[in-house]
C-alpha cells in the first residue's frame, strides 16, 4: 500500500450541500474537546495490545464505558466482541457503527513511550503483540462518538449500534471469531441494522484527509495452503528422490501467470502471493514435504472463481509434471468478501464528509488490494467504509512505515476528524432517512 498516495485521484470539485444535521457545529466543538481523552485512550490500547479472539481486557475496558454512558450493552459476541445500543428520543433507522479491537503478531520498535512490550506465543513462535494497524485508534475514536452520540439522545432520530469487533486480523486456527462470527451470532439484527459505516486509519494519508471508495473498496481475499510432496533422499543423490523444493519453485513461478496471463487488468486489479515457505531441515537432506501458505485477491466472484481453478490446476499438473503430488486448499484459514461501498449510500454521505473536512480534503481513491472483514457487515446492510489520514503533515507517502510495520506509527492530530465525521455521518443520514 507504500505508494497508493502516489496515485489517489484528485480531490473531487462538487460543491458541498449542507445537511440538515443540527448539530453539527456542537458535535465538532465536543470532539476537538475530548481529543486528550482519546489519546489516552488509544495510548492505553496500545501499551496493552491483546490478539484476536484474546482481547479480554479490551473488551471489558469498552464494555465498562459503554454501560457507564448508560447504553444497553451485550458482551461475549463472537468470543470477545461488544455491541453497545444507543435507543434515541425520536423514531428513525438503526445504524451501526464498527471498530475493530485486536492487535497483530508483530514486535514493535516505535520509540514511543507507550509502546508495546507484549510479548506471547503465536503459532508455536514467541513474538511480540502490537497495534500495528490503528485498531486501537479506531477503538478510542469510536468510543467518542459513543460519548458524543448518548449525550444527545434525546435528539437522536433512530438507533446507533456501537460494534466493537474482534479478530478483524484473522481468526486463530481451529477457532470461529470476527465480523463472520458477529454476523451470525445476530448482530445485525434485533434491531434489524439499516446502515452500517466504518472507518481505517492510514499510516501513508496525509493528517485531515478522508479517502474513500465507490463500488468494490478493498479486495476480497483467500488465503491458502500448498503441501507439495515428493521423495527424500540424500542431497548427493538427487536422482534418488523426488525433490519438492525444485517443484515448490517452480510451482511459484507459474503462479505468476495467472495475474500477468490469465485476468483481465483492464477491469480489475488481483494479486496471487506467497508468503510463507517450509521445507527441510538440513543442507544435506531432500525433504519429502514443503508447504506454502499463501494469499489471493480479487474485486469479483468471477475473478475469485477463476484465480481459485487456475491455482489447482498450476499446482496439481506442476507437480504431476516432475513426478510429485500436490494438493492446494482454498479457503485454508479465511475468506473475506470484497468490501462494497454502497454506490448510492456513498453518493448521499458524501457532501456530508466534505463538510466536515472540506472539499479538497476529501478523495476518491483508487481500490485497495489490502482486505477488511466489514465486507460481512455490509453484505447484509448498505455500508460505507472510509479511510482517514494519519501520516503526519510533510511526510512522505512513499517511505513512511505501513501497517502492519513494526515502525507503524499514527499522528494522533487525526483523531478528532475520524470522530466528527463518524458522528455526522449517523446524524446526517438520521435526519435524511427518519421514517
Amino acid at each position: 500500500m507504500k505508494n497508493l498516495l502516489l496515485s489517489l485521484c484528485c480531490a473531487l470539485t462538487l460543491p458541498v450541500f449542507a445537511q440538515t444535521n443540527p448539530f453539527k457545529d456542537i458535535v465538532n466543538k465536543k470532539a476537538d474537546s475530548l481529543q486528550s481523552q482519546v489519546v489516552a485512550w488509544r495510548r492505553d490500547f496500545h501499551e496493552h495490545p491483546e490478539l484476536g479472539n484474546r482481547e479480554i481486557r479490551t473488551s471489558g475496558i469498552v464494555a465498562d464505558y459503554l454501560r457507564s454512558l448508560g447504553l444497553e450493552v451485550k458482551t461475549g459476541i463472537a468470543t470477545t466482541g461488544v455491541v453497545g445500543i444507543l435507543k434515541g428520543g425520536k423514531p428513525g433507522p438503526v445504524i451501526a457503527l464498527r471498530s475493530d479491537m485486536d492487535a497483530l503478531p508483530v514486535t514493535e520498535r516505535t520509540p514511543v513511550p507507550f509502546a508495546s512490550k507484549v510479548t506471547t506465543v503465536y503459532k508455536g513462535e514467541q513474538v511480540g503483540v502490537m497495534h500495528a494497524c490503528g485498531h486501537d485508534s479506531h477503538m478510542a475514536m469510536l468510543m467518542a462518538v459513543a460519548k458524543i452520540l448518548s449525550s444527545m439522545k434525546s435528539e437522536l432520530h433512530g438507533t446507533v449500534k456501537f460494534i466493537f469487533q474482534p479478530a478483524e486480523e484473522g481468526v486463530p486456527t481451529g477457532e470461529v471469531g470476527g465480523a463472520e462470527e458477529m454476523v451470525k451470532e445476530g448482530v445485525m439484527e434485533n434491531p434489524k441494522v439499516d446502515v452500517v459505516f466504518g472507518m481505517h486509519i492510514f499510516s501513508f494519508m496525509p493528517v485531515g484527509t478522508i479517502t474513500y471508495h465507490s463500488g468494490g473498496a478493498m479486495a476480497g481475499v483467500n488465503d491458502m495452503k500448498i503441501v507439495v510432496t515428493g521423495k527424500s533422499s540424500h542431497g548427493s543423490q538427487p536422482w534418488a528422490g523426488v525433490d519438492p523444493i525444485v517443484v515448490s519453485a517452480q510451482i511459484i513461478n507459474n503462479l505468476q501467470t495467472i495475474v500477468s496471463r490469465n485476468v483481465n487488468l483492464t477491469q480489475n486489479p488481483a494479486v496471487v502471493t506467497i508468503g510463507a515457505i517450509k521445507g527441510g531441515n538440513r543442507s544435506n537432506i531432500i525433504p519429502e514435504k514443503v508447504e506454502m501458505l499463501g494469499t489471493l485477491r480479487t474485486f469479483s466472484t468471477k475473478d475469485e472463481q477463476l484465480l481459485i481453478t487456475r491455482v489447482k490446476q498450476i499446482v496439481t499438473k506442476t507437480a504431476e509434471a516432475e513426478g510429485a503430488t500436490a494438493e492446494a486448499t482454498i479457503p485454508y484459514e479465511s475468506h473475506y468478501p470484497v468490501t462494497y461501498n454502497n454506490p448510492q449510500l456513498t453518493a448521499q454521505m458524501l457532501p456530508t464528509l466534505q463538510g466536515v473536512a472540506g472539499a479538497d480534503n476529501v478523495i476518491a481513491g483508487p481500490a485497495l488490494t489490502g482486505s477488511e472483514d466489514f465486507s460481512f457487515f455490509a453484505n447484509k446492510a448498505p455500508g460505507l467504509f472510509i479511510f482517514l489520514g494519519g501520516m503526519p503533515k510533510g511526510g512522505d507517502a512513499a517511505t513512511v512505515p505501513v501497517n502492519h510495520s513494526p515502525d507503524f506509527f499514527i499522528d494522533e492530530s487525526a483523531f478528532p476528524l475520524g470522530v466528527k465525521a463518524m458522528c455526522n455521518l449517523t446524524l446526517d443520514y438520521m435526519t435524511l432517512n427518519s421514517k
